[in-house]
Order: C-alpha cells, then sequence, then structure tokens
C-alpha cells in the first residue's frame, strides 16, 4: 500500500507581497521539488500555485501560474543537486524547454521526462498548468532499467500513449484541491518502466493502471472492446485477460460495471429528468436499451426508473424542508 508521507500541500505566491513573491516561490519548489530560478517575462507579478504530495520514493505536484521562465542552471545544480528526473505534464499552456540538447515546444498533452541535474530552461509565455513527478534516479534507474541521457517526450493525450495517460490520471487524482485519491505508488512506478524503457513482461500493474485509464475515457463508445484496450496498451488480448483475471473479473465485465455505475450516477443528477431511460443507456455506451435495463436489476436490484424516481423524491423533499 503506497505510504502518503506528506500532503496535500499547497502553496500560492497569491496575496503575499509583491516584492516576495518570486524568492518565497523560489523557497517553496527548492524544499518541494527542486531549486529553480525564477523570472517574470514582464512587470506583472507572479501568480502561482503549487499542490506537492509526497510518496514513499517519488513527489507528486500540480502546479498553475502566469506566465514566467524558471531556469536550472550549472551553479545551482552545483549548490542544490537534486539527484533525481522530473516529468512535466502539461495541461495548459505551450511552454519552451531548452537545454544542451536543443529547444523543444512541449504542448498540451504532451509529456517531458528530464534528467534534473542537467542544466535546463523552461519558459511559459502564456502561462501553465501542468502535473510534475520527481523521482530519485536511483529509482528511475531500477525502475526503468535505463539511464536517462538525453530528454525523452511522450504523448498523454487521448489518442497518445495509454500507460502515459494512466500515470497522468494517478497524478491529476492525487493533487486535486478537493477530493484527492491517494495514488498506487508501484503502479506509478511499474508504468514509468513501460513507458521509459518499453518493457511489457510482468508488469500487471501497470498494464490494468493502463488498461483502467483508457476504458474510463472511451466509457460512452458502444464499440470499446478488450481487443480496442488491449491494442491500445501495447500487450495481447490474451495477456489483458489474464491481467484483468487475477482482480476476478473480465475485461468485458469490467467495462459494463463501469458503464451501469455511471448510469446510475447519472439517474440520480437533476439532469436525467428530461432524458429517457433509452438515453441515458446511449450516453453511457450502450448499444441496447433493452441489455441496459436488464443488466441494471441485475446489479443493483432496481429498475434504472426507480432510481431516478427516488433521486427526484429526495430533491423535492429537501428544497421543500
Amino acid at each position: 500500500m503506497t505510504h502518503v508521507t506528506a500532503g496535500p500541500i499547497e502553496f500560492s505566491t497569491v496575496g503575499l507581497p509583491d516584492q516576495e513573491r518570486i524568492e518565497l516561490w523560489e523557497g517553496h519548489n527548492a524544499d518541494a521539488l527542486i531549486g529553480l530560478r525564477c523570472r517574470t517575462l514582464d512587470t506583472s507579478q507572479l501568480e502561482a500555485t503549487e499542490i506537492n504530495v509526497q510518496l514513499d520514493s517519488i513527489g507528486l505536484a500540480r502546479v498553475v501560474g502566469t506566465s514566467h521562465v524558471v531556469e536550472r542552471d550549472a551553479a545551482l545544480i552545483r549548490r542544490r543537486p537534486s539527484d533525481s528526473v522530473v516529468m512535466y505534464f502539461s495541461l495548459v499552456g505551450e511552454a519552451f524547454f531548452y537545454s544542451e540538447d536543443g529547444v523543444r515546444t512541449v504542448r498540451p498533452g504532451q509529456l517531458l521526462l528530464c534528467d534534473a541535474d542537467r542544466a535546463f530552461m523552461r519558459g511559459f509565455s502564456r502561462g501553465l498548468e501542468e502535473l510534475v513527478i520527481k523521482m530519485p534516479r536511483s529509482v528511475f534507474d531500477d525502475v526503468a532499467g535505463i539511464r536517462l541521457t538525453d530528454p525523452m517526450v511522450f504523448d498523454f493525450s487521448r489518442r497518445g500513449n495509454a500507460h502515459a495517460a494512466a500515470l497522468a490520471q494517478h497524478v491529476n487524482r492525487a493533487t486535486r484541491s478537493h477530493g484527492p485519491v491517494p495514488p498506487d505508488e508501484q503502479a506509478m512506478l511499474e508504468l514509468v518502466s513501460v513507458l521509459a524503457s518499453g518493457a511489457r513482461d510482468d508488469l500487471n500493474t501497470a498494464h490494468r493502471a493502463a488498461a483502467k485509464a483508457f476504458i474510463a475515457g472511451r466509457i460512452c463508445d458502444p464499440s470499446l472492446s478488450a481487443t480496442k484496450v488491449a491494442d491500445a496498451i501495447g500487450i495481447s488480448a490474451r495477456h489483458l485477460s489474464r491481467v484483468f483475471a487475477a482482480d476476478g473479473i473480465s475485461v468485458p465485465r469490467y467495462i459494463l460495471a463501469r458503464r451501469l455505475d455511471m448510469a446510475r450516477a447519472l439517474l440520480q443528477k437533476p439532469a436525467a429528468a428530461s432524458m429517457t431511460i433509452a438515453e441515458i443507456a446511449h450516453h453511457c455506451g450502450f448499444a441496447s436499451a433493452a441489455h441496459f435495463s436488464n443488466a441494471f436489476v441485475l446489479k443493483f436490484d432496481e429498475r434504472a426508473s426507480d432510481v431516478r424516481r427516488d433521486a427526484a423524491a429526495a430533491r423535492a423533499a429537501s428544497s421543500a424542508s
């Protein structure tokens, strides 16, 4: 089980004295992630917020900020070595990344993996929102089986790398300001292993996490199948079946359960009042309203229409009181 040693811890420059914002932001990052020099691109004051979560081996963060530039040069590295690798998942705003390897533009939906102790500069001309993983180099070397030399870029968008997308999902849930979900650190380490080395064997936790993330992003697609999931994460359908069998469930039954859970949650919302049961079934990825209705009763021992009626009655009673 993952042990969350600290967090989520939130730090923000918003509301701090203007002349102290940069210094305090640099200090927080040096303690929570890596040491960086920071400057704004114009005369405007930096508004930035960071949420940090520390696990047993790795640190996670969510960073939101206005336009600025950060730099980690040779002098700073000598003074404050990190001995780690860093993964930046861009959610909002393009960023440039400048190192001895050249200049890259990192766009939303892309993940940049780099050595924190090799000099670099990053710039966010229109602000940013990103997720971050900081991992000790020794841990990375061990799980990835490679020594990171040049920066690496991966696509974690909906059509991109399924393992990168699953990794982003773990960080995203863990660093939410409301209702954070403790991540599965072992799954994250295995996902990094698959992502960095291309390994596919004996990493069932990573494959399961990637498959579930892929399913969650396409649960409304009636054509979603075990074969499509297996193709997306780069393993055979038979291997995927074994991965899910270890949890005592098949891939089709897992997809069905998630669709039914989604439908039940929707039925309890006011938006469902104007939808037919067939429309709700279609919205949740069911090709047949009859199949949905039968499966719903089998799972919940009540009809979908009854769930909607009871939810509406509960809302009416709450309003009246």
